[in-house]
């Protein structure tokens, strides 16, 4: 099975294709900006005469959703996967809770099928396990693949860097350190974030799923409440911005 990472573009999310025996999926499609690009870009790293299964989503949110209409379509109408609580406002359009409208965007409505905790989706020489993780929103995922020990989070965990919100509709922070938590239980090898570079190597990924379950707690003991020392949000960030800024990358020992 291949595993393949497709760089975040500005607002979207990284979009992730894996390649399996007797299948292909692809998790999360970004904002309808660049959709024509994506395609073009899946279409390079697929095996000739390849196409896509299924398109599976993190979230309802427009970074994760907002080309999956397209990107369907561009594919033989391969069949898009969200949580049942992301279905309704995929398939009416619903541009305020998908957050669509704070990036001056539409939400093309579409049609959906659920992906739930505990489902799997086998690919031949390896499989997808799908894992609900609640806190940014109700129908947050994750999905992670056991052979290569990778967990793909999407807006649970924004970037490295960079700690999730709870405080949009569907949020709820006791949600997001229990998810963190069940995320770091796994012992991957590497994470795939919202955006940002995968973060890779055991001894990191505990080091930064541990600095942000730390962050939530000290939030739980606040009553919900950040730091005063973080900036306010743009209007489209989906995360915090940390002050002093956290480390992207894994700082390496002399």
């Amino acid at each position: 099975m291949r595993v393949l990472r497709l760089p975040a573009i500005h607002h979207d999310a990284n979009l992730v294709v894996i390649e399996g025996t007797v299948g292909n999926l692809l998790i999360d499609a970004g904002t309808s900006w660049y959709q024509g690009l994506q395609v073009e870009r899946i279409k390079g790293i697929l095996e000739e005469g390849s196409s896509l299964d299924r398109i599976l989503l993190t979230s309802k949110r427009y970074p994760c959703s907002g080309g999956a209409k397209h990107l369907s379509e561009s594919f033989a109408n391969c069949s898009v996967h969200v949580h049942p609580q992301g279905q309704a406002a995929l398939e009416t359009g619903d541009f305020f809770t998908t957050w669509a409208n704070r990036f001056d965007s539409d939400m093309p409505p579409l049609h959906t099928h659920p992906v739930e905790g505990g489902d799997v989706f086998a690919l031949g020489n390896g499989q997808v396990e799908c894992l609900a993780l609640p806190g940014h929103s109700l129908d947050g995922m994750g999905y992670w693949i056991p052979e290569q020990k990778m967990m793909i989070v999407g807006t649970l965990l924004p970037r490295a860097d960079r700690p999730t919100r709870w405080d949009l509709p569907g949020g709820c922070l006791p949600d997001v350190l229990e998810s963190l938590k069940r995320v770091r239980s796994l012992n991957s090898k590497s994470l795939i974030p919202l955006q940002g570079p995968a973060i890779k190597g055991a001894k990191h990924v505990r080091k930064v799923l541990t600095q942000h379950i730390e962050f939530f707690e000290v939030c739980l003991l606040n009553d919900g409440k950040v730091s005063k020392s973080m900036p306010k949000p743009a209007q489209t960030a989906l995360w915090y911005t940390p002050h002093p800024p956290w480390p992207l990358k894994e700082i390496e020992s002399v």
